[in-house]
């Protein structure tokens, strides 16, 4: 008898932790949906229930009304940033809440931009991307390898974000030509969609004879419109540019100071498309009329199981590069590539 009785109480233990732990969504067509809440990102939420072996993308915009136990990193469109989980009201409203029931703020489920499900381990706040490209041509023996990368940290207040892209031509009787680019950039989010920036990257193009180039900068910016569709966002700082050169009969190397202004659009909810264009400008402040801009150019179409193709093209300018070099050098690449 006392058996039974423990069976009992453990089996009802047991279902009311499964209970507690299932987020749950309403859909704009009246469906519920029970399981657990991954996350939203770009308008798409990843969901993912016991009767489905894979997750369930659905917009954002699909929602009508959501309750979750999971906990988020949740981000508004003004720039605000809460720790909690989220319940819809009568009223339509979401209250952010933390564990202990705070709740923390009342907004809508158009105000939000952004959840990353919180947790205490490492490896659950890194995004990281790869795609290559390869070609050849018998002809010459030409090759062409093209290497896309990307890795981010996100915390509640910073992110931490790096790149490395490559490409890398090779043919019978002539040099190989090359082109890389890397960088580190820091972020801490401030009120009202502010941030400030810490940024190191890395050029390397024999195109422009550039041995390899080291850009420090430091600056601030803010996101103009950022909503579920795209956002956009203009920084503004100093840099300094630190530069050594392949020419022969050049001293060598380059030292400068710079100012710099940019611009990033980023529209993604436009079907599987994703767009990103990025602008930045720096005026020279120790060499009189030096002016270089750096631009690029992406187009990201999402294929099944994470994988997906990239087109971009990446631009440098310099209207006064070191002698007997281009002026302009742009490169085109294709790959596919995977989300982890």
């Amino acid at each position: 008898m006392n058996l039974r009785l423990l069976l009992i109480v453990l089996l009802n233990v047991f279902i009311s932790e499964i209970d507690a732990q299932n987020d749950s969504l309403v859909l704009n067509n009246g469906n519920l949906i029970e399981g657990e809440l991954k996350g939203m990102r770009q308008d798409v939420t990843t969901f993912k229930t016991d009767y489905s072996d894979s997750d369930f993308k659905i917009k954002w915009s699909e929602i009508k009304t959501l309750s979750t136990k999971t906990e988020f990193l949740v981000t508004l469109k003004n720039g605000s940033r809460y720790n909690g989980s989220l319940k819809s009201n009568s009223d339509g409203d979401i209250a952010i809440s933390t564990v202990s029931g705070e709740v923390l703020a009342i907004t809508n489920l158009n105000s939000i931009v952004l959840l990353v499900v919180v947790k205490s381990d490492f490896w659950s706040k890194l995004d990281a991307s790869v795609s290559v490209g390869y070609n050849f041509i018998k002809s010459d023996n030409q090759s062409q390898l093209s290497l896309r990368s990307a890795l981010s940290y996100n915390a509640k207040r910073w992110s931490l974000s790096s790149n490395y892209n490559q490409i890398r031509t090779t043919r019978d009787e002539v040099f190989s030509v090359r082109r890389m680019d890397a960088g580190l950039v820091y972020k801490y989010y401030m009120k009202k969609n502010w941030f400030t920036l810490s940024e190191v990257s890395f050029l390397s193009n024999t195109e422009q004879n550039i041995d390899l180039r080291t850009l420090a900068k430091l600056g601030m910016g803010k996101y103009i419109l950022r909503s579920n569709k795209m956002y956009w966002a203009v920084q503004s700082g100093v840099s300094y540019n630190n530069e050594s050169f392949m020419v022969s009969g050049s001293d060598g190397n380059n030292n400068s100071g710079e100012g710099f202004l940019g611009t990033e659009l980023n529209i993604y909810n436009i079907g599987d498309l994703t767009l990103l264009t990025r602008v930045v400008a720096y005026p020279s402040f120790t060499e009189k009329g030096r002016f270089r801009v750096d631009s690029r150019f992406d187009l990201k179409y999402d294929l099944p199981l994470n994988f997906y193709i990239n087109f971009g093209i990446t631009l440098n300018h310099d209207n006064q590069p070191v002698q007997t070099t281009n002026k302009t050098d742009y490169v085109l690449q294709s790959t596919i590539g995977w989300d982890l």
